[in-house]
């Protein structure tokens, strides 16, 4: 790509950032529309922030996928979702209200965060599966086999460094989100036999600490 084709495209991204805010602004609920499956966007590769939005611009932005996140609701939202192909994501869990989900599941509430260009590397091969959502997804779940512990790279919103080891549920938002900048939904890595409609019945496996009795129902392998 030359100087001149990254300018342009930087330039276009920035504007469709600049966009989504100021339509966000003028609508009663001030959040940005979250894309579904099919839409292009969620499929393309997210160009890495390298300063197309200044300060203020990105923080602009970043409230308003932190506001159309949690009004979802959802623990993780990554760019391509509101339809904008840069790779930046924001994470926030408040965890379960089940003591024996939360050990299960490994599952503590995570505070709100920005991940900026991040990439994930297991530090070993455990996996552990369990049922997810996607909220480009609607309507379904379905048991991903995903690493237990990544170290996790990348900048946050001020540019500071990332480095760090993070496990059990935290990981799997990680993993969820920053796929979502390479192009990768969750049903790519999905056992898809474990497909469920959010309906009773499946809303009944999900509930489920571990899936283990959607696992011989449904007949897919947890790992």
């Amino acid at each position: 790509m030359t100087a001149s084709d990254r300018a342009a495209r930087d330039h276009a991204l920035r504007d469709h950032a600049l966009r989504l805010v100021e339509a966000a602004a003028s609508r009663p609920d001030g959040l940005a529309p979250i894309v579904r499956a099919g839409h292009p966007a969620l499929r393309a590769v997210a160009v890495p922030f390298d300063g197309q939005l200044s300060a203020t611009e990105l923080a602009a932005l970043l409230s308003l996928m932190r506001r159309t996140m949690r009004a979802a609701p959802g623990v993780g939202l990554a760019a391509p979702q509101v339809g904008l192909p840069l790779a930046l994501a924001v994470l926030e869990d408040p965890g379960v209200a089940s003591p024996e989900v939360a050990t299960v599941r490994e599952r503590q509430p995570l505070a709100p965060r920005v991940l900026v260009n991040p990439r994930y590397a297991p530090l070993d091969d455990e996996r552990v599966s369990f049922y997810e959502g996607c909220l480009s997804v609607v309507g379904y779940q379905a048991v991903v086999a995903r690493h237990r512990s990544v170290r996790l790279t990348g900048q946050d919103e001020h540019g500071e460094p990332l480095d760090e080891v993070v496990d059990g549920w935290t990981a799997r938002i990680v993993q969820h989100e920053t796929d979502h900048l390479a192009g990768t939904l969750y049903l790519d890595r999905a056992e898809l036999r474990s497909l469920s409609a959010t309906d009773e019945l499946g809303a009944r496996w999900a509930a489920e600490p571990r899936p283990v009795t959607a696992s011989r129902t449904l007949g897919f392998p947890l790992d």
